[in-house]
């Protein structure tokens, strides 16, 4: 099969990887016609949420760093059409049943993807000052997201039956992606061991522990909030402020997502741990102000503080994920990306379905302000600790630019 020329596969993988993930934000936007539909309340909805993280994650564990050793070519063409798997189940769901297996393969298909694509982005990329690939994989997640979640959105409100179209488009459009990364020409150096590689675990090399570790407590913090958003987002906006308009709910995803892309943008020529620390400082007071809109039930405000929340999300991602994987050897790149979405989809997934769970005993606004408070805790407490590592190793904090090898 004839290859693509190195610039086309790299603008065709960044293409693939927005793909994916705005195919990932396409159902939030859905879970309320979901929910009218099928019948469930938010513990379900948060359960049917929630689960395709685990998916997400349990592939991440498995399959995270198979590219390292097989070739990212037969893992990406594999991930694309179990991701046209899953919106096959998603264009013939009939049932509660039918959504939790149309997420479960998503999940595991994104698993098996996020990695794979964000590692041959770096492949592919061209040398230089200013290198494409770290940034395009910084600002993919918030534009996919946004773009997803807006589409469907606007699918709801212009289409009579806006789920066969959605996902009968998508179903189509991965099949032709898998077909694609086909043709993509080979970029990784095989490593033996990829039977090994297979076994459950979190692959951090022992010279990015320490970086690590200081980024953890950011990521919990930024992921626990956006999955809040990304599940109960739309419930929110119907329930506490009285919008019941699908494309509102779809916004707040978009405004959130979106402006994550602006806060990278912002912070890429910043120092990582000045990135990482103002995006968390930012990031804690714009939720304290979605508590604040939450309690005095002020739309516009909630608005407002989820635009600023997702400048600081963007600016704290970058910094995070720039400190934690700097100077990784290119043959660890799957690895250790997988490893650090090991920790945000747990924190993506896990307090969202206890708030979910929660919301049906005290309701979903008493859930989201101590939602709220607890991220901020996290957040404010990602910031001193990353002051205190600085102190305790001044040369970590180096003035270097906010050029992560992923995000």
């Amino acid at each position: 099969m004839p290859r693509l020329p190195r610039p086309a596969a790299f603008w065709s993988v960044a293409a693939l990887l927005v793909l994916v993930l705005a195919a990932s934000g396409v159902p939030s936007p859905l879970y309320r016609v979901y929910q009218e539909e099928f019948g469930f309340g938010a513990g379900v909805l948060t359960l049917v949420f929630g689960i395709y993280a685990f998916a997400l994650l349990a592939a991440l564990l498995v399959v995270g760093s198979l590219s390292d050793h097989v070739g990212r070519r037969p893992v990406l063409a594999g991930g694309l059409l179990l991701q046209a798997v899953a919106m096959a189940a998603f264009l013939t769901a009939d049932g509660v049943g039918w959504l939790l297996a149309a997420r479960v393969l998503q999940g595991l298909s994104t698993g098996a993807l996020t990695g794979s694509l964000g590692a041959t982005l770096l492949d592919l990329q061209r040398g230089g000052p200013r290198p494409l690939g770290a940034l395009l994989n910084t600002v993919s997640p918030g534009l996919g997201l946004a773009l997803g979640a807006v589409g469907a959105g606007l699918a709801i409100e212009g289409l009579a039956e806006p789920t066969p179209w959605v996902f009968g488009v998508l179903t189509v459009v991965f099949v032709l992606g898998a077909g694609l990364a086909l043709a993509l020409p080979e970029s990784s150096p095989r490593l033996p061991g990829a039977l090994a590689s297979l076994r459950p675990r979190v692959a951090v090399p022992p010279a990015q522990r320490r970086a690590f570790a200081v980024a953890v407590p950011c990521l919990v913090a930024l992921w626990a909030m956006g999955g809040l958003v990304l599940s109960l987002g739309p419930s929110l906006t119907a329930g506490v402020f009285g919008a019941t308009d699908h494309l509102v709910g779809s916004l707040l995803i978009g405004c959130m997502q979106g402006s994550a892309v602006v806060g990278a943008l912002v912070a890429r020529d910043l120092p990582p741990r000045r990135a990482m620390g103002g995006g968390c400082l930012v990031f804690a007071a714009a939720v304290g102000g979605l508590v604040v809109a939450l309690a005095s039930g002020t739309l516009w405000l909630f608005f407002v503080t989820a635009g600023v929340a997702g400048l600081g999300f963007g600016a704290a991602f970058l910094g995070a994920v720039a400190t934690a994987t700097a100077g990784v050897a290119p043959g660890n790149r799957a690895g250790l990306l997988s490893s650090v979405f090991v920790v945000g989809y747990l924190a993506f997934s896990v307090p969202a379905i206890v708030a979910g769970v929660a919301s049906g005993s005290v309701g979903l606004r008493v859930v989201a302000e101590v939602y709220g408070a607890v991220v901020i805790v996290l957040a404010l407490g990602a910031a001193v600790g990353l002051r205190l590592s600085a102190r305790r190793s001044p040369a970590v904090a180096a003035d270097e630019p906010a050029e992560p090898v992923a995000a």
